[in-house]
């Protein structure tokens, strides 16, 4: 899987399974930083609205979900997440081929996105998919990483 195809768009049918991925997903990172990760601080009914968001796998319990955020210059990857059983099969190199693509759909050239500072393997794996550090970004607790990745 490397485009939209294997993906479907989330309705608000899916804000339950969603909010579960989610949450599981990012389980690690908040043990990590210390605090609660960025993507677990919304209201994802809100996110459905404002955002794309596709999903990979089953229906009920998707297995991983992409949401995007398109932007005036750029499409920002708002969230990448792999449900922990989904885990080592390369589904996250999959989603951001897939935002690669959405993105030149769009016609934008630039992918941004963020991560924690001191989620070091996640910044090592966004620059293994040629994402360069940006800058880094103070918030009142934690700092955060902010990414690009120019495409043709």
């Amino acid at each position: 899987m490397t485009g939209l195809a294997s993906l479907r768009r989330a309705a608000l049918e899916d804000l339950t399974a969603l909010i579960s991925l989610q949450r599981a997903a990012y389980a690690r990172n908040r043990e990590i930083l210390g605090c609660e990760p960025l993507p677990l601080m919304v209201d994802y009914a809100e996110i459905l609205k404002s955002h794309e968001v596709w999903l990979a796998g089953g229906e009920a319990a998707p297995d991983g979900a992409l949401i995007l955020e398109a932007r005036k210059d750029d499409l920002l990857i708002w969230s990448v997440a792999v449900a922990p059983a989904a885990q080592g099969r390369r589904l996250g190199n999959d989603l951001l081929a897939a935002a690669e693509t959405r993105a030149r759909e769009l016609g934008h050239r630039l992918l941004r996105l963020y991560t924690g500072e001191k989620l070091e393997a996640n910044i090592a794996w966004y620059r293994r998919h040629g994402y360069a550090v940006e800058r880094v970004e103070a918030l009142s607790d934690r700092n955060i990483v902010h990414m690009v990745k120019a495409i043709a």
